[in-house]
């Protein structure tokens, strides 16, 4: 039997990231968008998400140039472990947020997340000629904090109660990097 090799949009040692496609809606994905620890640290989880709602995202990220959203891989497995995104891409300020959903448990704390993100943001500041790349992440959330800062992302300030979950308001602390700031 012929297997095909995937083909990534970019990768690492350890990671591949490639376009979401259609069958992406489904398990495990539906999953993650409707686990609340999860989606802790991030607007999801406030209403049930569908099949019908993933089809749609996958769809609009396919032709969208404002945000480039691509699937987390595992190389060794080929297992989609999460998403990652460049957002609010703007052609004028040259800048845009990144964006993390490591939805896969197993894959938590085994840095595929900071793999993912120092990809991104070396084809932000490389090939889309991006200036600046921010993010912005509950105060509660750890694990992003620690991947903001392990990709030298400085903090920026803070958005005060700005961020509601769990029944309690949380603050948003804000981080950005610039071009000339990326360890190469």
């Amino acid at each position: 039997m012929l297997t095909m090799k995937k083909t990534y949009f970019l990768m690492s040692e350890k990671i591949g990231l490639r376009p979401l496609v259609p069958e992406d809606a489904g398990v495990p994905y539906l999953n993650w968008l409707n686990d609340a620890e999860v989606c802790a640290g991030n607007d999801h989880h406030r209403w049930p998400f569908a099949p019908a709602a993933a089809t749609a995202f996958i769809a609009a990220a396919a032709s969208d140039r404002q945000n480039l959203v691509l699937a987390v891989e595992i190389l060794e497995t080929g297992e989609h472990i999460g998403n990652i995104a460049l957002q609010s891409i703007d052609p004028i300020h040259r800048s845009a947020e990144i964006s993390f959903l490591i939805g896969s448990r197993t894959a938590w704390g085994k840095g595929y997340g900071q793999e993912a993100g120092r990809l991104l943001l070396r084809h932000g500041f490389q090939e889309l000629n991006l200036q600046r790349i921010g993010c912005g992440t509950p105060d509660s959330n750890a694990g992003m904090i620690k991947v903001a800062l392990a990709l030298g992302m400085k903090e920026e300030g803070r958005r005060r109660n700005a961020f509601f979950k769990g029944g309690k308001y949380h603050d948003i602390v804000l981080f950005g990097i610039l071009s000339n700031e990326l360890g190469h």
